[in-house]
């Protein structure tokens, strides 16, 4: 029975509190930072290079959560690899679905929890201390923050590591894919409302009566009367297309957005100011 040592998780717990943005791009985000993580786990799980080679290919898929509270599934991915190397019926498979179900709805929750709470009540706070030019509020609030990630980073991986072992039996049993195509429809759902919120497209193309002056046809309002953001669910498909039906690397995909957005403005579809 193999058993992860107190040392080993606590340099992989490092290695990500660290380094999850390690090697950071467009193209891969956190899956180095993560695969840093996972190194010192794997180098005590499996004893030659070849099994140690094939259980990092699980961790090279793309990977990107909110780092803070995205620790957790770090801590999960952990246990279920120790219960892999156990030969309990854990599979790499398994172990990615679960890594990729599971970091739309993380970053969801941590977006809202980390930026949209913990950081405004921090920084209130050390607004405050500062009234007069004093150093107190600074102070404050980088012991404050310091303090609470580092702590809440280390409770969720252990809490997590701890839960992956106990996942074991429902993540091999009759519910194993319900529940794997549950959490993958909530991270498409998350995923889903975060671009229709931070992403727009829109156009500018008119039809225009020559005689009277006036616009017969606004392209636009036309399509959001039909479908809200229309044009935008287009160019998330689009995009998803792209990436995911013709293998099309992201950066090439962003290169090729660039190209329409410039065309689109020389023709006069998109406006020059909401293109660039």
């Amino acid at each position: 029975m193999k058993k992860l040592s107190k040392k080993t998780l606590n340099k992989s717990f490092r290695n990500w509190y660290y380094g999850h943005l390690t090697c950071f791009s467009q193209e891969h985000m956190q899956t180095f930072g993560y695969l840093c993580a996972m190194l010192p786990i794997i180098e005590e799980l499996y004893d030659t290079k070849e099994e140690q080679k094939e259980a990092l290919e699980t961790y090279k898929a793309f990977f990107n959560t909110e780092p803070q509270l995205g620790t957790v599934i770090v801590g999960v991915t952990v246990g279920l690899e120790e219960a892999k190397a156990n030969g309990e019926g854990v599979t790499g498979d398994t172990i990615n679905g679960l890594r990729a179900g599971l970091m739309g709805p993380i970053a969801g929750i941590g977006d809202s929890l980390v930026v949209g709470v913990l950081i405004p009540l921090l920084l209130g706070i050390a607004l405050g201390l500062s009234t007069g030019g004093s150093p107190v509020g600074a102070i404050f609030y980088i012991i404050a923050w310091n303090l609470i990630v580092t702590l809440g980073m280390r409770m969720l991986y252990f809490k997590g590591y701890e839960f992956g072992g106990k996942a074991v039996e429902f993540l091999t049993g009759d519910k194993a894919m319900a529940l794997r195509e549950s959490i993958m429809m909530l991270g498409s759902m998350v995923i889903g409302a975060v671009a229709a919120s931070w992403v727009s497209v829109n156009t500018v193309f008119k039809m225009i009566n020559a005689e009277t002056g006036e616009a017969f046809l606004d392209l636009n309002a036309q399509i959001n009367s039909v479908l809200p953001k229309g044009l935008t669910a287009a160019f998330v498909l689009f995009c998803w297309y792209m990436i995911a039906k013709k293998k099309m690397s992201p950066i090439k995909v962003m290169l090729l957005l660039v190209v329409i957005a410039f065309v689109g403005v020389l023709i006069g579809f998109f406006d020059p100011q909401l293109a660039y």
